[in-house]
């Protein structure tokens, strides 16, 4: 049997929201999420699947890293999207840790892309907004960020601008509170990744347990030769989702 190896970027999300790593330490998991290891299986050839559409993305007001606030549906124009929901006080080893090692491993495997790198664009959205402050996430996002990749983290005014938003997108989450009702800084939820076409069309839901680099890479480029062929989505053909995503 090999050796699981967590991810060296799993201590630098617990330093980076300001705790210390022994305030985050957690009984180490037995099995780790796909996504922290190789392909265990040859995806199928980029193109010759379809990804029909699950609805449309929502809309609503959100602050990039500089505070200010644009609608959402501003930064999905003219691109390709892989959003996720987040939080950066998480340590769930397999939760918002692995969303954020898969989108370094996207955004890598952009960089190197000729051709695809300006073609799209990575969310990750905080649904803490009362913690994850736009300095904050600046701060989270510098140990990830290449300065040529188009990654930009988000959060919401408030949880009353947040709550439509994950309603929309049908991302649950619970506020855990201690035997008095205080706020204990954790958040229960399920992980739910959006890939977005150019008409803000939904068109994969990664869970953890199919959420790979390697993949979503697969999926973006399937994207690309569906825009290439001009044929549209097809609805008539069998679908690369897998039968364990967590679809709304």
């Amino acid at each position: 049997m090999r050796q699981l190896r967590v991810s060296p970027l799993i201590l630098l999300l617990a330093l980076s929201g300001g705790l210390s790593a022994a305030e985050h330490e957690h009984p180490a998991p037995v099995v780790l999420a796909p996504g922290y290891e190789d392909l265990t299986f040859t995806p199928p050839v980029s193109g010759s699947y379809a990804l029909p559409p699950l609805g449309t993305a929502a809309d609503g007001e959100v602050l990039i890293e500089d505070g200010s606030a644009v609608q959402l549906h501003s930064l999905l124009e003219d691109k390709l999207i892989v959003m996720c929901f987040i939080y950066t006080r998480c340590n769930d080893v397999n939760g918002c840790p692995l969303a954020t090692h898969v989108f370094k491993g996207v955004q890598d495997a952009l960089v190197d892309e000729t051709g695809l790198q300006d073609e799209v664009r990575l969310l990750s959205f905080s649904f803490d907004p009362a913690y994850d402050r736009p300095d904050v996430l600046r701060k989270y996002g510098s140990y990830f960020k290449n300065p040529d990749a188009d990654w930009h983290f988000l959060t919401t005014q408030s949880t009353d601008a947040l709550n439509p938003i994950l309603d929309a997108y049908g991302q649950w989450v619970i506020r855990d509170k201690d035997p008095d009702g205080r706020d204990l800084g954790t958040i229960s939820h399920l992980l739910r990744v959006f890939l977005i076409d150019r008409d803000k069309r939904i068109r994969n839901i990664y869970s953890m347990s199919y959420l790979h680099a390697d993949t979503v890479m697969n999926d973006l480029k399937t994207l690309l030769i569906e825009e290439n062929r001009g044929s549209g989505a097809s609805t008539g053909r069998v679908s690369n989702r897998s039968p364990n995503s967590d679809l709304w």
